[in-house]
């Protein structure tokens, strides 16, 4: 299926007031699905370098695939979103979901909602999931960390490097502008401390009751394999773990086309269920 095009996706721009700074996000609606108003959204939550423009076309194929709107927004800080001058705490994973979070899903009405999280936005949408048990219908992590690997912090420090070489910042500037460097910052500076090597989301994982597909590449350079396993196994909802063979660490810009129709099988999946034998219907 060739990528939607504004034929069969519809676009929405809007800024969320929140007290700390104003929230850039998009939304993106299947234009020949009229249920898709009345459906849960899928809200997307990026990853440390990430923004709403750097998921590319894969929120509009998945909007067309599983007839929902899809909803993305940039962290405070990235993309379009205010800039802060603070670093984030060692709890920032939490805090999204404590702090900023709420207004995001305020202004899409507080009803149901499915997680989808990218790399460290996985660890978000789970701390989302846990903290809304009742309104989170079903979670989607992509090489999701939840645990300070080794593997991943090493990568990390190998990236901090590599960040250093003439140009590497200008890229981030592309999608960020004035913020790259912050965002940078935040990403290495955060992960690499000392104290962030207790960081894990063992004890929050068994707060999640909704149904749980974890998504990681084979060989995934930020993570191993360990990670989608817990995942999997300390949710407390049915869950499945996919491992992707030939794949790294971006799985929906490397195969958009699979990782959407995964994600769409997967909510059709729930659907289908008994409903004795889940928590809700999304």
């Amino acid at each position: 299926m060739p990528p939607p095009d504004d034929a069969t996706v519809r676009t929405r721009d809007m800024y969320i007031e929140h007290p700390h700074g104003r929230l850039f996000a998009r939304i993106w609606e299947p234009r020949e699905t009229p249920a898709a108003a009345t459906r849960a959204p899928i809200i997307l939550f990026h990853d440390s370098l990430g923004c709403v423009a750097l998921w590319r076309s894969f929120p509009a194929r998945l909007s067309t695939a599983t007839g929902r709107r899809v909803v993305a927004y940039d962290r405070l800080g990235f993309g379009r979103s205010d800039a802060r001058e603070d670093k984030p705490t060692l709890d920032f994973v939490a805090d999204e979901a404590r702090t900023y979070f709420p207004a995001v899903l305020e202004q899409l009405g507080g009803g149901p909602f499915i997680a989808l999280g990218h790399s460290v936005g996985g660890g978000m949408a789970i701390h989302c999931a846990a903290a809304y048990a009742d309104q989170c219908l079903a979670l989607i992590t992509e090489a999701a960390q939840v645990f300070a690997e080794d593997l991943t912090l090493e990568s990390i420090a190998a990236a901090k490097v590599q960040f250093r070489e003439p140009g590497q910042v200008e890229r981030l500037q592309r999608y960020h502008g004035d913020k790259a460097q912050w965002v940078l910052d935040a990403w290495t500076d955060t992960w690499l401390h000392p104290e962030f090597r207790h960081w894990t989301l063992t004890p929050v994982l068994p707060r999640v009751r909704c149904p749980v597909l974890a998504i990681h590449g084979a060989h995934d350079e930020y993570g191993s394999r360990r990670h989608p396993e817990m995942i999997a196994e300390l949710s407390a909802g049915p869950s499945r773990c996919e491992i992707l063979p030939g794949t790294y660490h971006v799985p929906h810009r490397e195969d958009e086309a699979a990782i959407a129709s995964r994600v769409c099988e997967f909510i059709d999946s729930i659907n289908a269920r008994p409903l004795e034998n889940r928590l809700a219907v999304p």
